[in-house]
């Protein structure tokens, strides 16, 4: 099964690089996830991470593709609901990485969560998770060694490397 699931991320990331739309995972629940992004200077990045409700891991604000929005417009709205952030949001994904989420009542559910840059244009002081969450800016070179998800440092560590050009 993890060979499959890798070589639809393959075929996936193919189908990108040639402008095609992504094939959704028969396999996986999708998820969208924002990278909140800032500059640090002129050639530096800082990343906003939250904590997760249930264990207090750092993790990047995401959720669920609600009927009507895109992938980039539900990205957007995690970044809001969950750490009071409004921005410019990539057209694409900028990434995926795959988890298990954990429910309530112990189940897991496997997620391929898409990634898309979000550049910060107002952090707000009040926004609806806020009592449920703290938030975090860090340096980009330190965002992958805070996060628990394999998949999400590499995305971290190609983000702190090539900020510029995958936030274009």
């Amino acid at each position: 099964m993890a060979e499959n699931g890798t070589l639809s991320r393959i075929l996936n990331q193919l189908r990108r690089a040639i402008g095609a739309a992504p094939e959704p995972d028969p396999v996986r629940a999708e998820q969208v996830a924002a990278l909140v992004w800032r500059k640090a200077g002129k050639k530096k990045a800082e990343v906003l991470l939250i904590t997760s409700r249930g264990t207090g891991r750092w993790i990047l604000p995401k959720g669920w593709i609600e009927t009507g929005e895109s992938m980039g417009e539900a990205a957007a709205r995690e970044a809001w609901e969950e750490a009071g952030i409004e921005g410019n949001v990539t057209g694409e994904p900028v990434g995926t990485y795959d988890y298990d989420k954990l429910e309530d009542d112990g189940q897991a559910i496997a997620c391929r969560t898409h990634v898309f840059a979000l550049a910060v244009t107002r952090q707000a002081k009040d926004w609806p998770e806020r009592d449920e969450r703290e938030r975090k800016w860090v340096p980009a070179a330190d965002a992958a060694g805070m996060v628990e998800e394999a998949e999400l440092k590499v995305l971290l560590d190609a983000f702190a490397t090539g900020w510029k050009k995958m936030a274009a």
